[in-house]
């Protein structure tokens, strides 16, 4: 699997150092040094997937992945401090796809980058429109909507949804939602599931009754109501 990918650090050594790879991968590599070339690169249309570093001098990535969600939906991977569960938290919340904490292995990279491509780019596999009581989901398009209105779901919160909604009215466990809809499997304390669910939840709304849209069952995982 190919695709383009910027990736976004001011460690000038580090990205010729992962370019280097990746490109041996397949890939082909575009990079920028810094938080503003970051956004304006990000929104031309003409990347799969951005690799965001999150400490950056001047914009850091945090903000100039607020200015890449305000404008697009692109997969965005978050290079994070390793160890930092706090800028974890902060880059999932803010609608990063995934994090890879640095300094990090290519190989992992890599592997993440093809996790969320293989969802998301023109050779993944279309799907049967699925309807649970006012959500529609759309697979083929890669789109929901709630009550006929769009919900503005980030590539990880659309495949966190499409499963539970494939799976509505059965809990679904955090490790089988990682696995498929991360690619890798879950790891002792990693929260980005339960991160990616509260998104959720709060883009869904509540239920007629007030109850949230997604349940919590105890030592089974989340479970999407059916209305």
């Amino acid at each position: 699997m190919s695709g383009r990918i910027l990736l976004v650090d001011d460690d000038v050594e580090l990205v010729e150092l992962l370019r280097d790879y990746l490109e041996r991968e397949g890939f082909v590599v575009d990079a920028a040094h810094n938080g503003d070339a970051g956004v304006s690169a990000a929104l031309s249309l003409r990347h799969d997937i951005v690799v965001l570093d999150m400490m950056m001098p001047g914009m850091s990535g945090i903000d100039a992945l607020a200015q890449i969600r305000s404008r697009s939906s692109i997969p965005v991977i978050m290079l994070t401090a390793r160890g930092d569960d706090a800028d974890r938290i902060q880059g999932l919340e803010r609608g990063a796809d995934d994090y890879v904490p640095k300094p990090c292995s290519p190989r992992e990279l890599a592997a993440r980058i093809r996790a969320i491509l293989k969802r998301t780019g023109p050779t993944a596999i279309s799907g049967v429109t699925i309807v649970v009581g006012t959500l529609t989901v759309f697979p083929h398009q890669r789109r929901a909507e709630r009550a006929g209105v769009p919900l503005d779901l980030t590539s990880t919160e659309f495949s966190l949804l499409e499963i539970l909604a494939r799976n509505a009215g059965i809990p679904v466990s955090k490790a089988d939602l990682s696995q498929e809809a991360l690619g890798r499997p879950l790891t002792r304390f990693d929260r980005s599931i339960d991160v990616h669910v509260s998104s959720i939840r709060h883009k869904l709304g509540s239920l007629s009754d007030g109850r949230s849209c997604i349940q919590t069952v105890i030592r089974r995982g989340y479970q999407l109501i059916v209305e």
